[in-house]
């Protein structure tokens, strides 16, 4: 059964420096996610730590925080019928080299550090990091 869902997308440094918010965004629209909120910001090396906590534990974890903020971010809200889940097939996997074709990080993900993109996980983290950013 399908539904109604919000998740939360990032589109990372190295595809905002590529310019790839265009493309990345077409990709969401031709399946049905739709882009309710959107904005472009820089956030600090705490912001992304705050961001990240989940990771805390993980030997990434200060390397993620570092490239999070290493330059603009776009995060968006993005809506439609199992959001969370059709974002990160969409996405596909962590490591470009491992992800289906055509998925956002085959098509433009650099490396396992650089990929492109990030999606919620769940629900309840989507609802989490919709908040972090967009919490008025």
């Amino acid at each position: 059964m399908s539904k109604l869902q919000q998740t939360l997308s990032i589109i990372k440094p190295d595809a905002i420096e590529r310019n790839l918010s265009g493309e990345i965004k077409s990709i969401f629209d031709k399946n049905n996610l739709k882009v309710k909120e959107s904005k472009k910001i820089h956030i600090t090396k705490d912001e992304a730590a705050e961001f990240y906590k989940v990771h805390q534990s993980k030997p990434f974890y200060n390397d993620l925080c570092t490239y999070l903020s290493s330059g603009p971010i776009e995060v968006m809200i993005l809506e439609g019928e199992n959001a969370v889940s059709e974002n990160r097939r969409l996405m596909g996997a962590t490591d470009p080299k491992n992800a289906e074709e055509n998925t956002i990080r085959k098509l433009y993900g650099i490396s396992i550090d650089k990929n492109s993109v990030h999606g919620s996980d769940s629900m309840e983290n989507a609802a989490k990091e919709i908040d972090f950013f967009f919490k008025n």
